[in-house]
């Protein structure tokens, strides 16, 4: 692979043969078996839809009829495979199949017609097909649509040592790009068959669509649930909770002005593993953090089935967005799988090289740093290879912008478990060229106990879900003033936090409210978790919510508890959307979606978790909010960070007490102020360097989170420019809350009195 730093242009110089070497050469090369080969575009079969095979010209086929059989192996005609093509890939001739294991002895492919348990043919891999631990072989005269696969291996057996092989359990393929017995949402899989595997066409056309990729500084995150996200009957969708369902609300997602949606895991996971009954209601493993395939979209997200196209449907969705300007970002799980500890199931890794994919204690059991049974052993160079190889599949087949990486801070753990200092698997994250330009997004704690915000191995790529804002900002917001040195710090960009090896504010994911935790309104609802309904006795899910019911638990007619829940959701959305950072939030926030005060819903598939999209109408205050806010944000690079320095002299970010330009916030400030500054550009100059032609950008963010009123001065500005009020939270009528155009926004001269608990936004021009 060609890689090349630092160069802003790549020219590639193509000089033509003699006709004489053309003739000589037409259509030839050879592999390093030394076998003739070459490319063509076949006019192949494709996938049954409606009892037709479209045909399709397969741009990538590789062309075989210059290879034969070697060999034949229970009658089917075999021959060595490509040992650098790991899983099953399709090939004019048939089909190439490559798995490895440190520490198998054999290995067998299992052939199965659609639906079946028993396999119609065992091939056993001849012995001289293994080269190192790898092997591989081409299966001649298979087509893709006839049949699934998996494997069996055989191996010691001895679990003090990690190793468990069973020569009788099947295994799925760690490389599979779809896997079956999942394909219906909610309906159990005859697990006794073990998973299988398909084939995938891969033939999807992205034509010349680019991933849209903006700068960290221009997202704004929409953290989505696939299913909860339209599966509710007030969605109006034509396929609710799939990934089509979630196209049809694209136009949504555009007026709304989010620029990138965070889906919430899609990888194939199996969401009956753990069903369970409670209250008479079914539980299953709805949020999806518990991964079956790491290469293969999740078949219950579908509205039509996609036999051996599996992923088409996610695709374009991906697409659509894209051309949409909006960015998707998978939220990915390599943190632990679905086999869980000595209890679980063995379906995949656990029967190819237990201690090899799996973190194991001295005598064999399983390290649970993921809280989930087991933890991947990230560092093990195989284990880096199949997770840098899944990342670059998603972005180089699904041109997904960016990852979130659930618990990344076990990415950092050695095989025994401890931290590491310089994880190599972060730094080749970082550092890959395929991964260059997309988005790297650490959840950077894990179960075990290991906390990492502003101390994440970054290497100035890495960007980070910042919990210190979420924890802070929460409690300052509620009312506890004493957080108002925190506070500023966050707003600000968090320097404190991101500096040396990170990117500035640019690493950090500024959010209020995520998929694990209290949704917005319940934050302002709810005093308490109320978990029952989870069946654990109120015992999961996070007692630290730094949330205040305004004086009423949970719903309640009472319309001035209702008055403050929502200035107080205004309050929030206004400083999350004037903070230097990436804004975050979870679907339904800007509606006031509730969970009813389930703070820990993972496992329910139901109203809990499924937006009520009739509260889009109810709360369409809240809603336009969050638009004005959003679109507020995209219109002001000062507090975006992508401004020139300030033409009069303002610092690019500064802090307030009540009296401009005295930065002394303590512990018994009752306001905070934080302006931006900078100078955009009226018409092309000097980079970096302020004309008189260029526009100042001046935000001033206002925040009183105490119950009384608090009087505050405003920074005095050069002659020629005056403060205007944008937002008031306090305003009584909607439309004095946030004002459109700058001719409807009041002038304020100097001083300002804050209404208690209320956020005002002011813009100098």
């Amino acid at each position: 692979m060609l890689k090349i730093r630092f160069f802003t242009a790549c020219t590639l110089i193509i000089i033509h043969r003699s006709a004489e070497e053309k003739t000589k050469i037409t259509g030839l090369n050879q592999d390093f078996y030394g076998r003739k080969i070459g490319i063509k575009r076949d006019a192949d079969t494709a996938g049954k839809t409606g009892g037709k095979r479209d045909m399709k010209m397969n741009m990538l086929a590789i062309e075989t009829k210059f290879l034969q059989p070697l060999d034949t192996v229970s009658g089917f005609g075999v021959r060595p495979g490509f040992y650098e093509m790991n899983g099953a890939t399709k090939l004019s001739c048939g089909v190439n199949f490559t798995i490895h294991s440190q520490n198998a002895t054999s290995c067998e492919l299992l052939l199965f017609h659609r639906g079946e348990k028993e396999p119609y043919a065992v091939l056993p891999f001849p012995a001289h097909y293994r080269i190192g631990r790898v092997y591989s072989m081409i299966v001649f005269g298979l087509d893709i649509y006839d049949f699934e696969y998996a494997y069996r291996m055989d191996g010691p057996n001895d679990p003090a040592r990690g190793l468990i092989f069973d020569k009788e359990k099947v295994l799925l393929d760690p490389y599979a790009k779809a896997v079956t017995q999942q394909s219906v949402w909610g309906s159990e899989p005859d697990r006794q068959g073990g998973y299988h595997a398909r084939v995938v066409a891969n033939d999807f056309d992205w034509g010349n669509m680019r991933q849209p990729l903006k700068p960290m500084q221009e997202l704004i995150i929409y953290e989505m649930h696939v299913r909860g996200f339209t599966n509710h009957p007030s969605s109006g969708v034509k396929n609710p909770g799939t990934f089509a369902g979630i196209r049809e609300k694209i136009p949504y997602l555009k007026q709304l002005g989010i620029t990138a949606v965070e889906l919430m895991p899609i990888f194939e996971f199996d969401e009956m593993m753990a069903q369970r009954e409670v209250g008479g209601k079914k539980l299953l493993d709805y949020w999806g953090y518990n991964t079956v395939g790491f290469f293969a979209p999740n078949t219950g997200y579908t509205a039509d089935v996609e036999y051996n196209r599996e992923g088409n449907e996610l695709k374009e969705l991906i697409r659509e967005l894209g051309e949409n300007g909006i960015e998707v970002i998978l939220d990915v799980v390599f943190n632990h799988t679905a086999e869980g500890n000595e209890n679980g199931p063995f379906f995949s890794f656990k029967g190819i090289d237990n201690n090899i994919y799996y973190m194991l204690t001295p005598d064999g059991e399983y390290y649970n740093f993921s809280g989930c049974g087991n933890t991947i052993n990230c560092n093990h160079p195989v284990v880096q290879q199949m997770i840098l190889d899944c990342l670059r599949y998603w972005v180089i087949h699904y041109r997904v912008s960016g990852f979130r990486f659930d618990l990344a801070s076990i990415l950092g753990r050695n095989e025994d478990g401890s931290p590491m200092n310089q994880p190599p698997l972060l730094r080749n994250l970082a550092e890959d060229p395929i991964l260059k330009d997309v988005k790297l997004i650490a959840e950077a704690w894990d179960a075990g106990g290991l906390y990492q915000v502003g101390n994440f191995p970054a290497w100035n790529r890495w960007a980070e879900w910042n919990g210190k804002y979420r924890d802070e900002l929460r409690s300052f917001l509620k009312g506890d003033y004493w957080f108002a040195p925190e506070a500023a710090k966050r707003i600000s960009g968090s320097p404190d936090l991101y500096g040396g090896q990170y990117r500035g504010y640019n690493s950090s994911i500024n959010f209020l409210t995520c998929h694990d935790g209290f949704t917005l309104y319940d934050l302002y609802s709810y005093n308490e978790k109320h978990n029952e309904a989870n069946g654990w006795n109120n015992t999961d899910g996070a007692n630290d919510n730094r949330s205040w019911n305004c004086g009423a638990e949970g719903e309640t007619d009472d319309g001035q508890v209702l008055a403050l829940r929502r200035r107080l959701i205004k309050n929030a959305c206004a400083v999350l959307m004037c903070s230097r950072g990436t804004p975050m939030f979870p679907a339904g926030d800007e509606f006031g979606n509730t969970q009813f005060g389930n703070n820990n819903p993972y496992c329910q598939d139901n109203e809990i978790s499924w937006l009520d999209w009739s509260m889009l109408e109810k709360n369409r205050e809240i809603f336009d909010f969050f638009r004005y806010m959003i679109a507020f944000r995209k219109s002001h690079a000062a507090i975006r960070g992508e401004c020139m320095a300030s033409g009069i002299g303002f610092p690019a970010v500064s802090v307030h007490t009540n009296e401009p330009w005295n930065s002394a916030v303590t512990a018994e400030s009752r306001f905070i102020g934080v302006m931006f500054a900078g100078s955009e550009p009226e018409k092309p100059g000097t980079p970096g360097v302020a004309q008189e032609t260029d526009r100042e950008d001046l935000v001033y963010l206002a925040v009183n989170v105490y119950w009384e009123d608090q009087t505050f001065h405003l920074p005095k500005l050069p002659s020629g420019y005056r403060w205007r009020l944008a937002v008031n939270t306090a305003a009584e009528r909607p439309e004095e809350c946030c004002r459109e155009k700058l001719h409807d926004m009041p002038v304020i001269e100097s001083g300002f009195v804050m209404r208690p608990r209320s956020v005002a936004v002011f813009v100098g021009v």
